[in-house]
């Protein structure tokens, strides 16, 4: 125990005070996150939507998040990280608010694609603070610590928002505005009028790869590992869309639990994501972590099919959430190696992108294929996908 604390205290004790408190606005904003992961749930428990319109309406959810994605770079490279994020958050809270009032697919795919341009625009802008107020050393484990806040707020978030869409599934949209407003509190309380840029980079410095002036839409390899993260994402991102249809589909949970069996995820990322982030800079590479993360994937996707009891739900999701431990924060840095300092909003906004384009096509091509072959079939689809996709990455972070 007084080594696993030792660790523990190693990762953290270098990080730098503006990097905690962008991790406490995370944390603040996603704890407040109930609806997403209710979202299937609601639209056919509550308005009675079929699994595919369910897919469509998510499936905005996504088109928006490409589109916020795309913005949030640009508007970040133009304006500067603070006012986009500042903005995302405060503009967030009335669109929670009225998203209650939609309650036809067409209405509701309309108002989800609106608030995830907000909401996802956000992500880029909040990247490229991480990146400069991080140390050069610093930078996987402080896009760690903001992950790990992620998902603490994503333990708690889930957990309360099965217990208040029992009562109201109104409640998780309007707790998930009032998480927004108290985030952009401590966002304008801390950050108002601070310099955005803390950091140098060490001239000369062996550990980084050759940085391309380029923008990143003409640089080939990392377009190609922008898209094997795309594919990467619109795997694991069944954890927000065909899952919970399946934990209460095909194994009758209701909505408490899977409320906790999501929470569970984010509790095991945040109790392993930074042990496992330092020991993996110290003995693994870029590419070793990214590989290990996405195999770990497949494995997860392989357990679901296995006929027995909840407790295989647990341990699929375990392996799921440390695939996202040992990936995706070593993806967010290889982005951030990269890029050059004048297109450093461009680079992040890329990577946003392929993630935001995974909300597109996952539950699109999840719920489909739910429905037309069962949720066995996508499980073994999604493992081969996987696994083709882990050499992919292999090699191309080798060779950049």
């Amino acid at each position: 125990m007084k080594a696993f604390l030792r660790l523990y205290i190693d990762a953290y004790r270098d990080l730098s005070r503006p990097a905690w408190m962008l991790a406490l606005v995370m944390l603040v904003n996603r704890t407040g996150a109930m609806v997403l992961p209710f979202l299937g749930i609601y639209m056919t428990q509550a308005l009675g939507f079929s699994i595919p319109e369910v897919g469509i309406v998510l499936a905005c959810f996504g088109l928006g998040a490409v589109t916020g994605s795309w913005l949030g770079g640009w508007l970040t490279d133009r304006f500067g990280n603070f006012w986009v994020q500042a903005l995302s958050l405060l503009l967030s809270v009335p669109l929670f608010l009225v998203m209650p009032l939609f309650t036809s697919v067409e209405t509701l795919a309309v108002a989800i694609y609106v608030l995830s341009v907000v909401t996802e625009s956000f992500r880029p802008a909040n990247s490229v603070s991480v990146a400069r107020y991080a140390r050069p050393e610093n930078i996987t484990r402080a896009f760690s610590l903001n992950r790990m806040a992620i998902n603490l707020g994503f333990s708690i978030g889930p957990a309360l928002g099965g217990f208040l869409a029992a009562i109201s599934y109104n409640w998780i949209f309007y707790g998930n505005a009032l998480g927004a407003l108290l985030a952009t509190g401590v966002f304008m309380a801390f950050f108002y009028k601070r310099k955005g840029t803390v950091r140098t980079k060490p001239a000369g410095q062996a550990t980084e790869p050759t940085t391309p002036s380029r923008s990143p839409y003409r640089d080939w390899p990392f377009l190609l590992f922008s898209l094997l993260c795309c594919l990467y994402a619109i795997c694991f991102f069944q954890l927000l869309s065909t899952l919970p249809l399946f934990y209460q589909q095909g194994h009758g949970l209701n909505e408490k639990q899977v409320g906790v069996i999501l929470g569970f995820s984010g509790f095991v990322v945040v109790l392993f994501e930074m042990l496992l982030v330092h020991m993996a800079e110290r003995r693994l590479s870029y590419a070793g972590s990214i590989l290990l993360g996405t195999v770990l994937c497949a494995a997860s996707f392989a357990m679901l099919p296995i006929p027995t009891g909840y407790w295989i739900l647990y341990a699929s999701i375990f392996l799921l959430s440390i695939s996202e431990i040992l990936a995706m924060p070593f993806m967010a840095s290889v982005a951030v190696k990269r890029a050059s300092r004048q297109h450093q909003g461009a680079y992040m906004g890329l990577n946003a992108l392929a993630f935001s384009a995974a909300h597109v096509f996952s539950p699109f091509l999840g719920t489909r294929i739910a429905d037309m072959y069962g949720f066995n079939t996508l499980w073994w689809l999604t493992v081969i996908v996987l696994v083709v996709i882990s050499a992919g990455f292999y090699t191309v972070v080798k060779r950049m």
